[in-house]
């Protein structure tokens, strides 16, 4: 089964949510192990979670996108902002964890943990920040029937 969706989502921490859902949403529907979609979907939340308090300068920054393909075995999902970037320096920063009692920090060093292969870039020509992760997944034993539309 192949399923993708892609959003532009407003920069705010209510958009997170929806990505969420739609998410475990869709892996829902295609059978995928419930531990698996859970970690994605945490992943997900701490790469939204980036994109709304650092993917940009101001109220009129435009928001932000997310595009989610499960296709095959695996799972690749991308987090993309309009913001300044990664500041320079911040690849040793993430592979540091963060001190005890921080508040912020452990995003990035999270989805490294929950997924299986990450990349986080700039993008040069349009500014901004890119965060790409994919996880091989795993199915159900006995899924549950989808429901039927309109019953």
């Amino acid at each position: 089964m192949s399923i993708w969706w892609s959003l532009h989502l407003p920069r705010e921490a209510a958009s997170v949510p929806l990505a969420r859902r739609l998410l475990l949403g869709a892996m829902e529907l295609a059978g995928v192990d419930p531990d698996v979609s859970f970690d994605l979907a945490v992943a997900l939340t701490e790469a939204c979670a980036n994109a709304v308090e650092h993917g940009g300068g101001g109220r009129d920054t435009p928001g932000y996108r997310v595009t989610a393909y499960l296709d095959g075995e695996t799972c690749r999902i991308e987090v993309a902002d309009s913001g300044p970037g990664f500041p320079s320096g911040w690849r040793r920063r993430v592979l540091r964890p963060a001190p005890d009692g921080a508040e912020h920090g452990r995003g990035l060093g999270l989805i490294r943990e929950l997924a299986d292969h990450v990349e986080f870039t700039n993008r040069p020509a349009s500014g901004g920040a890119v965060v790409s992760f994919d996880k091989v997944l795993k199915w159900q034993r006995d899924p549950a029937p989808a429901p039927l539309a309109g019953v």
